[in-house]
């Protein structure tokens, strides 16, 4: 898509109904923004499964949005469990062990951008 004279566009857009989901330690992602330079993250919409595997990163904070879970909705973090609902948001610095517990749907926000090879397990 180009601007008025040709230039190309300065603003970035994505639809994650076009965006194929890929595996990941909490369920199905995806993800958007790779590559953008005007942004240093990456952007990712993320199905939690039931069993979400615990896991860090060593270089990678996460900020969650919780856009729909259930009652019971849980994040696990350095061993404590919190209770979360739709439209709060928990900021996972690097080390921190984290796992969802329980069904959602989250918004990630990942800085720097997202690297697979940084999901480690303990």
């Amino acid at each position: 898509m180009t601007g008025v004279s040709g230039e190309e566009r300065r603003w970035r857009f994505a639809d994650f109904d076009q965006i194929d989901g890929v595996p990941c330690p909490c369920g199905t992602a995806k993800r958007a923004f790779r590559g953008v330079a005007e942004f240093p993250g990456t952007l990712h919409i993320t199905e939690i499964c039931e069993d979400a595997k615990r896991h860090y990163h060593r270089t990678l904070t996460e900020t969650y949005v919780f856009l729909e879970c259930g009652a019971d909705a849980r994040m696990e973090l350095d061993g404590e469990e919190v209770s979360v609902r739709p439209l709060q948001a928990i900021v996972i610095p690097p080390g921190v062990r984290h796992r969802a517990v329980g069904r959602m749907r989250v918004l990630i926000i990942v800085l720097p951008e997202f690297d697979p090879a940084d999901e480690w397990f303990d």
